[in-house]
């Protein structure tokens, strides 16, 4: 679980969002310049990705700023679910630059043209790798531990982009060796096809939590047995709901008790059962509705 409190978990993923535009630029420098000085189809796929990266860090630090600020009279659930707009607009750019990309190899393929100082190319182009490889691990592991969105979405797109540079690296090596001119645009082609796969999925998954969509099926179980486990004196709990925003965990549930139980006991159960669930669990908003025996719905899946 992350010590972090919320505000300064908001303003560690800000900074981190703001690194990846500076990192973003540096790489995108590199691959420019291994782009021009070869003017390879795949080094150009490669650039034209990380132009996405730096577009992409930009949008997600505005929305984790946005997503940062408070709770107010307009939005009194907060601004959270903001992050989920940068990994939509992040999809949408992937899918662009894929478009783009089989354009220009359509284009070469058509014309044809020759490699130009490709080993200097492609040293610069591995540096440039290397940069966008630990600076993947750095997202994806704060963004897990900060639980944000934005910041996982951004890390998953640079290792995509890592992955993708080292085979365009392995296929110039080819190119290289067999003199085959095609190979270049044929591995320009199949990048575009992965980075599209990757943008469709990302934006599969990013609609999904902008629609409210319930934690996973391990995350829930979780749930229920902490309900069960702290529930004593209480009849049943049922109709439990949840949904993710951001870094927050929305649940709501009925808790059925003894229609003659006093109020302050039926409290004291929601204390312990809230206490425990948060215990457990970071970013948590727990709502119980408390029903008398008798008037119990009996709704959804019974907890106890």
């Amino acid at each position: 679980m992350d010590d972090l409190h919320p505000a300064a978990a908001g303003r560690t993923a800000i900074n981190l969002a703001a690194s990846s535009i500076l990192v973003g630029i540096i790489v995108l420098a590199l691959k420019g310049v291994a782009w021009w000085i070869t003017d390879s189809s795949a080094l150009y796929s490669d650039a034209l990705e990380t132009v996405v990266n730096v577009a992409s860090a930009a949008v997600a630090f505005w929305t984790l700023r946005v997503a940062a600020k408070p709770a107010d009279h307009d939005h009194p659930f907060g601004h959270d679910k903001a992050e989920f707009f940068s990994a939509v607009v992040e999809a949408v750019l992937i899918i662009l630059a894929a478009v783009s990309i089989l354009h220009h190899v359509w284009l070469n393929f058509r014309h044809g043209h020759a490699l130009t100082e490709p080993l200097d190319g492609m040293a610069i182009n591995v540096v440039a790798t290397v940069i966008n490889a630990g600076w993947a691990w750095v997202l994806l592991r704060a963004g897990r531990r900060l639980r944000s969105p934005a910041l996982i979405a951004d890390g998953r797109h640079l290792y995509s982009d890592v992955v993708t540079s080292g085979g365009i690296l392995l296929g110039l090596v080819l190119v290289l060796l067999t003199g085959t001119l095609w190979l270049d645009s044929a591995l320009a082609a199949a990048t575009a096809v992965y980075i599209l796969w990757a943008g469709i999925r990302m934006l599969r998954l990013s609609l999904s939590g902008l629609m409210d969509a319930a934690p996973d099926e391990e995350t829930l179980d979780r749930i229920r047995h902490i309900v069960a486990t702290h529930a004593d004196g209480a009849l049943e709990a049922h109709d439990l709901r949840t949904r993710q925003a951001g870094r927050l965990t929305f649940l709501q549930f009925h808790l059925v008790v003894p229609g003659k139980m006093p109020v302050d006991q039926a409290h004291d159960i929601c204390d312990r059962i809230e206490a425990a669930l948060k215990a457990e669990m970071e970013g948590l908003i727990v709502t119980i509705h408390v029903e008398p025996e008798l008037k119990a719905k009996h709704k959804g899946v019974v907890v106890l």
